[in-house]
């Protein structure tokens, strides 16, 4: 936690443009980068029909690629040689995070040298991008990843049965156009997974090691309007005011996990996800109250001085709404909503007892793992999992 001689950085989208009918602006954006263009889209495409004719009206080139479900290595290699084909020299993304990370991932290879793995983290050689990125927009369309913000791009490599990161400042979107109308008409199921993913990204970075002032400042008020608006967006898609609570609560949560970090949940959210066909916001979910809970157990244990305390006193005052609330209050509150939003657990994706050693292994080398308030032991983080079940 942040004390004494302070030292932080806050890197963000080069402009963020955000606010109900926005995407409207995106023609002129585009033309400003260049003539070329490639636009990435989730699973149904006929979603950026719209995207298309705003870009068409400006004279733009335009060729799409479908990311049909979460970014492999393999699709961004794939995207990368049809850009190139195509002279692409701007790249849009519209969709959910992985639409957006594959983008992000395909603008930056576009303009390096050599192959994915020689930048990938973990799997790869983890070597840094010598060159910005390709112009890239981030236009979002859940409420959910905070990807339009982040640096990173998160990427599954089934042989390895992990998901890494392609990681880079360059990486940051020269435009994040966040239009809350884009997700009047998500389901409620994925307004749940992806809602609770942005609230998990809102209480990670206020909670974990590297915490600092800015970040902690988005996080409360982004925790806030998560906390008021993501029952409201799951039971009425049409709610305009929580659909834009929820856009916010997702720009913030992108904020500040790009600039303190996370924590246990992400920790076991990349080898999860790796395993099993399991939605990331989804598995977030299901650990989040774990995780808070054996996080507070083992402050409580092991460093009952830690201002990390405070800190999760102040998230079960934020998420209740209630000055008084006690730090067991806020979990079961985050217990509740996951249940009352239908949050499945993790053995529906096929996760069980057997594999809970491994993924221990697993998420203790995770990079999100090192932000965690406090090191949990193989013991506890086995527990987590059990109770996730």
């Amino acid at each position: 936690m942040v004390s004494g001689r302070m030292r932080f950085e806050f890197g963000t989208a080069t402009r963020i443009i955000f606010g109900a009918g926005t995407l409207r602006e995106v023609g002129p954006l585009a033309r400003g980068f260049g003539r070329r263009v490639l636009v990435v889209t989730g699973r149904d495409t006929r979603r950026a029909e719209p995207l298309l004719s705003l870009l068409g009206e400006e004279g733009l080139d335009t060729t799409k690629v479908c990311v049909a479900g979460e970014p492999e290595v393999e699709t961004v290699k794939q995207g990368v040689r049809f850009a190139k084909e195509q002279k692409s020299n701007v790249v849009i993304s519209l969709g959910g995070g992985s639409a957006v990370d594959a983008g992000k991932a395909i603008a930056a290879m576009l303009t390096n040298e050599g192959e994915l793995l020689d930048y990938l983290e973990v799997i790869g050689r983890g070597k840094s991008l010598t060159n910005p990125s390709a112009p890239f927009i981030a236009i979002p369309t859940t409420a959910g990843t905070g990807s339009e913000v982040t640096r990173n791009a998160v990427l599954a490599s089934p042989e390895h049965r992990v998901k890494v990161s392609l990681r880079s400042p360059f990486m940051l979107p020269k435009v994040a156009l966040v239009d809350p109308e884009l997700t009047y008409h998500l389901p409620p199921a994925i307004t749940a997974s992806t809602g609770l993913d942005a609230l998990t990204q809102l209480i990670e970075p206020y909670i974990c090691s590297r915490a600092n002032p800015l970040a902690d400042a988005v996080c409360v008020e982004g925790i806030r309007r998560a906390a008021r608006s993501l029952r409201a967006a799951y039971e009425n898609g049409q709610n305009a005011a929580a659909r834009e609570d929820m856009a916010v609560a997702s720009l913030f949560g992108g904020m500040a996990l790009a600039n303190a970090g996370l924590g246990a949940v992400h920790g076991f959210a990349g080898p999860i996800g790796g395993m099993f066909p399991a939605p990331h916001g989804a598995v977030c979910a299901a650990l989040l109250p774990q995780v808070m809970e054996s996080n507070l157990r083992a402050l409580r244990d092991r460093e009952p001085q830690s201002e990390t305390l405070g800190r999760y006193n102040h998230v079960a005052r934020l998420v209740t709404g209630r000055n008084n609330a006690a730090v067991e209050e806020g979990i079961e509150w985050v217990r509740a909503l996951v249940g009352d939003l239908q949050i499945p657990r993790l053995g529906s994706y096929g996760v069980t007892r057997e594999h809970v050693p491994e993924l221990v292994e697993q998420a203790v080398k995770a990079s999100s793992m090192k932000a965690n308030p406090i090191a949990l032991t193989p013991e506890e983080l086995a527990e987590i999992l059990q109770r996730a079940l």
